[in-house]
């Protein structure tokens, strides 16, 4: 079991995630990529880097368009899972988002689906900044799709039930000034016990992303607030999409 302040190992690494977060919804994922595509105009050659790429579902997609991509996540099943896709467009690599990847490489970054707050520290928050940075070439654009934390906050539901596949998924939520909070017991019929988890994200204003990337050396350019990329509301976006610009220097 690893430390309750790294989390997410565990349970990124854990079949259940992605049963009960990524399969589904794959057109909404493949609309949104078109709309960003349609939106950024990347050339043709363009290299791209997915942070927190999970299973690859966006990276494939990406790749799927002619672009060179690269994913990268702190889960080996994730990755091992991702690389059956890999080819001469597309690659995959067990990598921490904390720490340095490399440098001027990328034309291009993605973080989606709320890949990032979890860590224990600012310190961290700003070193996944940091490397996304140091990873795009001059005038990189990096686009990170986050939830609006107002929105969340007074859309919370307390319980839920989900059902997928006969594995049951009951799911408690709360709030403190600082985090939203998911717990996740899970009964699978075939499984010997219940399992635990709880996922901690951070209560992230626009604001606060603002500030975290102007120290990594990032201008945002863009916001949206929800994935048709309509403009961003406080109270009514349910996400929050920002696209952001690596500062000439």
């Amino acid at each position: 079991m690893q430390p309750a302040s790294e989390w997410f190992r565990e349970w990124f690494d854990s079949p259940y995630y992605h049963r009960l977060y990524f399969e589904r919804n794959e057109q909404e994922a493949i609309s949104f990529i078109h709309r960003l595509l349609t939106l950024l105009h990347p050339p043709p050659a363009s290299r791209m880097l997915d942070v927190a790429c999970g299973r690859g579902r966006h990276a494939r997609i990406l790749a799927g368009q002619g672009y060179d991509v690269t994913g990268i996540d702190l889960a080996p099943s994730s990755i091992e899972y991702a690389r059956r896709f890999r080819n001469d467009h597309l690659d995959f690599y067990i990598h921490d988002m904390r720490q340095i990847f490399c440098t001027n490489c990328f034309d291009y970054a993605f973080n989606f689906f709320t890949s990032f707050g979890y860590f224990r520290t600012p310190r961290d928050n700003d070193r996944v900044i940091k490397m996304v940075s140091l990873a795009l070439k001059k005038q990189g654009v990096f686009v990170l799709d986050y939830l609006n934390e107002h929105y969340a906050h007074q859309h919370l539901i307390p319980r839920s039930e989900m059902v997928i596949d006969g594995v049951v998924y009951d799911i408690t939520r709360w709030v403190d000034p600082t985090h939203f909070y998911k717990r996740i017991h899970i009964v699978d019929p075939d499984g010997k016990e219940p399992l635990e988890y709880t996922e901690r994200i951070a209560r992230f204003s626009l604001r606060d992303f603002d500030d975290m990337l102007t120290r990594g050396g990032l201008a945002i350019r863009n916001v949206f607030g929800n994935y048709n990329l309509d403009p961003f509301d406080i109270d009514h976006s349910p996400r929050l999409v920002i696209v952001a610009e690596k500062h000439p220097r």
